[in-house]
């Protein structure tokens, strides 16, 4: 069940903080994010006997509040979990919060672009606008979500992929208003669009006022 974020100013500074993602590129994405907080950082793959929740959302944000409040119950510790996808407007959104799963099981990222592009094609449409959402949330030991924050990149779909950079769907995605896809930028470039950092930003800015970290 969805639980809604409850900033107060009696958090305390957490000790660590532990990623709730399976993703390699994800986890490198959020570690570098993260930095600023000054707070060890440690991948959920890396504790044993976690067991994973069913991300039964319709949301990115029921998403990552699932994740993260029953990876923190779990193993009472703070943990940060992100939703995150890809949502094409003319394909009514989609993939969206099934962007992970696009495709089927087994299907890789050059299978769900591939899908992707397809889909497009068929439309007969040459509307092609686009954007990545993603939201993070941070749940306490208890449980609870405690913080959330949201970024969003607007853009375009590119006629094919291109650049081997970054994960996902990033060979396919045009930032508004550059000419490179975000597989074709440097670590550096696609953090100042990414709609990740914006959402990493904006909860560090919360831990900061909230936690006084």
């Amino acid at each position: 069940m969805h639980q809604e974020a409850s900033p107060t100013r009696e958090l305390e500074k957490p000790g660590r903080i532990v990623i709730a993602t399976g993703n390699a590129g994800k986890t490198s994405e959020l570690r570098e994010l993260l930095k600023p907080l000054g707070v060890a950082v440690l991948p959920i793959g890396e504790l044993a006997n976690v067991n994973a929740p069913d991300e039964c959302g319709s949301t990115f944000a029921e998403n990552a509040s699932i994740k993260s409040a029953a990876y923190a119950a779990q193993i009472g510790e703070w943990v940060i979990a992100d939703d995150s996808g890809l949502e094409v407007a003319v394909l009514g959104g989609a993939p969206g919060v099934r962007s992970a799963r696009f495709g089927g099981e087994g299907s890789t990222y050059d299978d769900k672009m591939l899908r992707l592009l397809g889909e497009l094609e068929l439309t007969g449409n040459d509307q092609r606008e686009a954007r990545f959402v993603s939201v993070i949330a941070l749940a306490g030991p208890d449980g609870k979500v405690r913080l959330m924050a949201r970024g969003e990149c607007r853009g375009t779909i590119a006629y094919e992929p291109r650049g081997s950079n970054g994960f996902g769907y990033d060979p396919i995605f045009v930032p508004e208003g550059c000419d490179l896809t975000f597989g074709e930028m440097s670590d550096e470039e696609k953090r100042s669009h990414s709609h990740r950092a914006k959402a990493a930003d904006e909860l560090i800015r919360q831990m900061l006022d909230f936690i006084g970290l």
